[in-house]
């Protein structure tokens, strides 16, 4: 090729073509990329600064993703701490309800179900956690979020634990005791004779008619009321003399715990009910029987049994059950026709008591949940041994639940009202990190578009400007071959000689 002679004006026009093709290749490849600068051979300075530029906002990047969890973190964790607070409230209403009522079972009934939401308080605190970060787990679940590419930047969210309701440092709610009920029993037995007081004409005595009077009664005779259940029967207190009326017989005798005479002026019948063997004595004799009169007390065998063939019952006894807190569950009264029956489903009829009936033995085993007690008006009611007992049945309770008495009560709902406000405090908060964090983010997201925009205003090309420069470089070329074309006749002009 060096040995062809190219003219002046056809190198000139060549050289000015190759050019043109360069400057029109290049502007081809801005308008391909988007990008004035391509590589450091373009612009070493506009590059490096944009690649930092850009890395930076890679970065950036990164941590916005970050950012993002984080906030989904804290979201859960306000979730968890908004259904709580809900439970915590709902507790506080079942303990205003144990307020309103004095019933021991239903404090007790109200104990158990704020029992159950402490625990599902527990469960919404465990279940509150995101990717395996938990706020309201306590410790190892703090939560730090970072905002700038060299973590000097950052915000540490402590985390909270009402996985245990009762730890102090937490909600400060402990499980009540729910209370364990006992047991007590009520021994049913007795037994009655009838002695028929006549004159010597077989008139019966009335009320008023002297003792002497009666055919059985010498005018010498004492009569002495006789415990009959001892080894060496001995003789009670009280007594009365021949002299005596039957009214005053029949007073004696019902002055006896666990005794009870009724006497009928019309057939002149005296008849005695006893919880124990018992009879009268004559002339104040413990070994001697007046007129037989023996009455044998057993045990009662059947439900079907009248509750009147004890001493400790009579018509129109009224009898009472009322829990430890003094409320009142129901009242029964004693009729000609009460039996075992009747008493023992009174009992079963509330919550928390049962009674069962024992007919080998007798005895109605009472079982309450709270402390309990079932009295009578009759103070012979459940005597023994020839001593009333005042008291009736008493149960008392094992424990009591943690809603047994009003101060109990209101003790929890001092608490709950400073968990409601440890709960509010807490989630406002998260609520200020939740804000921080977003308001971090939009801030980090205006960020990375500043760090591209001034990469890309260092990097991009102008595609209206290029375009010009394409469309001018493309005229600069058609000159230039015109113009290669004009030296290159010229050259010719020779051939004319030939």
């Amino acid at each position: 090729m060096r040995d062809i002679t190219l003219s002046a004006a056809v190198r000139q026009n060549l050289l000015t073509l190759q050019s043109t093709a360069d400057l029109m290749s290049g502007v081809q490849n801005k308008l391909a990329t988007g990008m004035k600068v391509n590589s450091a051979l373009d612009n070493p300075n506009s590059f490096f600064t944009a690649s930092g530029l850009n890395s930076r906002a890679g970065d950036l990047s990164t941590l916005l993703d970050d950012m993002g969890q984080s906030l989904q973190t804290i979201k859960a964790a306000d979730k968890g701490i908004q259904t709580i607070t809900d439970l915590v409230e709902t507790a506080k209403a079942k303990a205003n309800q144990a307020l309103q009522t004095q019933s021991q079972y239903e404090r007790k009934t109200y104990a158990a179900q704020y029992n159950a939401l402490l625990e599902q308080i527990e469960d919404v605190a465990k279940d509150s956690s995101y990717k395996g970060k938990n706020l309201l787990a306590g410790d190892g679940n703090d939560l730090t979020t970072i905002f700038n590419e060299d973590a000097t930047s950052k915000l540490t969210i402590e985390a909270v634990d009402y996985t245990d309701t009762a730890l102090s440092t937490g909600l400060n709610l402990s499980d009540l005791a729910e209370g364990e009920g006992a047991t007590s029993s009520l021994q049913l037995q007795g037994g009655k004779t009838v002695i028929t007081l006549q004159d010597a004409g077989g008139s019966a005595l009335n009320t008023s008619s002297t003792l002497s009077d009666s055919t059985l009664i010498s005018t010498t005779q004492s009569l002495s009321f006789v415990n009959d259940t001892a080894t060496n029967p001995a003789v009670l207190s009280g007594g009365v003399s021949s002299t005596a009326s039957v009214q005053d017989l029949v007073d004696g005798l019902n002055a006896i715990a666990g005794v009870r005479a009724e006497f009928d002026n019309g057939t002149g019948e005296l008849t005695i009910y006893s919880d124990e063997d018992f009879y009268i004595g004559g002339n104040g004799s413990a070994t001697t029987s007046f007129a037989g009169t023996l009455v044998d007390a057993t045990a009662f065998s059947s439900t079907t049994d009248a509750l009147i063939d004890s001493g400790s019952f009579a018509v129109g006894d009224t009898l009472t059950l009322t829990d430890g807190n003094g409320y009142e569950l129901g009242t029964f009264e004693v009729e000609a026709d009460s039996t075992v029956d009747d008493l023992e489903n009174f009992i079963n009829d509330f919550n928390g008591v049962s009674a069962n009936f024992d007919d080998g033995s007798g005895r109605i085993t009472i079982t309450s949940e709270t402390d309990l007690s079932l009295t009578s008006d009759n103070t012979d009611f459940n005597s023994s041994g020839f001593t009333a007992d005042t008291d009736g049945i008493v149960i008392e309770a094992i424990s009591d639940s943690g809603f047994a008495t009003d101060t109990n009560i209101n003790r929890v709902i001092d608490r709950l009202n400073t968990s409601l406000s440890n709960l509010r405090s807490q989630a406002s908060e998260f609520g200020t990190n939740l804000s921080t964090v977003e308001i971090r983010q939009d801030f980090t997201k205006t960020l990375i578009n500043t760090l591209q925009e001034g990469a890309g205003l260092l990097t991009l090309a102008d595609t209206n400007e290029e375009g010009a420069n394409l469309l001018a470089l493309q005229t600069r070329q058609q000159l230039a071959s015109t113009s290669l074309s004009f030296a290159s006749q010229a050259d010719q002009t020779v051939l004319s000689l030939f």
